[in-house]
């Protein structure tokens, strides 16, 4: 097994790069100017945005093996493992990395909303690309961050002007990722026709009785994506999240079963995985307004 180094502090990710530490919680290194490194596995426990224009190798990010194109973004959050094998080999950096300890969120609306940015659980293979004029406008925001910690004064107004950059930064990233989902339309509608087939074969068959409802995260790995990514690409082609995709599927499938056939409601409710009749009726009127019986009496 590889060895992993432990990323734990804004000083040991600067020291890695060979990069004077400015703010113990923050910083900001444009790779270009780091030391010659070898490459490693990192476990992060900081938060870390990279934009990467050199040759990485193979990158291990998560479960997923990535072959990393230049000028793209990843987003690592606390407890995120990525990096590339050591090939005994001296690598110079490229690109931009802006890396923050999650103390320095503590007492800031970024602290509350930080999970609110669910590209920081997407693979690897859910990079986001960017367009030069793009890229422009990360880099600006990162500079912006430099550019504080470069002050020689660090005053009250510091740690707020760096906040509301890197807010900024994510926001520009919101609105990044949602060209990209409007530019792969051809790709999101083969995922789309995927995980229709993915929810039809698994509620006609006998996993839905065994194993009860599908999780999106079980979708998501049959599907080679992260759950987040996939929720993400959902709502944006359908208005729907994939946990609606489920539920609605199961309320089809459960209308369909109640209607169509002379099975008691309490196999119906075994056969969509619940655990007692009584929770699948109670949960079946929330849906329809109706009692299984009620809908088949009245369909």
């Amino acid at each position: 097994m590889s060895n992993i180094m432990n990323i734990d502090s804004v000083q040991q990710y600067n020291d890695y790069f060979g990069i004077d530490t400015l703010h113990p919680l923050v910083t900001v290194i444009e790779g270009c100017k780091g030391k010659p490194i070898h490459f490693c596995k990192k476990l992060y426990n900081i938060y870390a945005i990279l934009i990467k224009d050199t040759d990485c190798g193979n990158l291990k990010y998560g479960r997923s093996i990535y072959d990393y194109q230049q000028g793209a973004m990843l987003f690592l959050a606390p407890g995120q493992v990525m990096g590339s094998e050591d090939d005994g080999k001296l690598h110079q950096p490229g690109g931009w990395m802006l890396a923050f300890h999650p103390e320095f969120l503590c007492g800031t609306p970024l602290a509350r909303s930080i999970k609110d940015y669910s590209y920081f659980s997407y693979n690897a293979n859910e990079a986001l690309h960017l367009s030069t004029t793009e890229r422009q406008t990360i880099i600006g925001c990162m500079e912006k961050v430099r550019e504080e910690l470069q002050s020689p004064v660090f005053d009250k107004h510091s740690k707020s002007l760096i906040m509301d950059n890197i807010k900024l930064l994510l926001d520009y990233c919101i609105r990044f990722y949602d060209r990209q989902f409007i530019t792969r339309e051809n790709l999101n509608s083969d995922i789309l026709s995927r995980f229709e087939t993915l929810l039809d074969d698994y509620f006609h068959s006998d996993r839905l009785t065994a194993n009860g409802l599908p999780t999106v995260q079980y979708c998501a790995d049959e599907l080679c994506l992260s759950a987040n990514y996939l929720s993400d690409l959902l709502r944006k082609e359908t208005g729907m999240s994939a946990m609606k995709h489920i539920q609605q599927k199961t309320l089809e499938t459960a209308k369909e079963r109640v209607f169509n056939t002379q099975k008691s409601i309490s196999e119906i409710a075994y056969e969509l995985g619940f655990a007692y009749s009584q929770h699948f009726s109670r949960w079946f009127k929330k849906q329809t307004g109706y009692t299984p019986n009620e809908y088949r009496t009245q369909a």
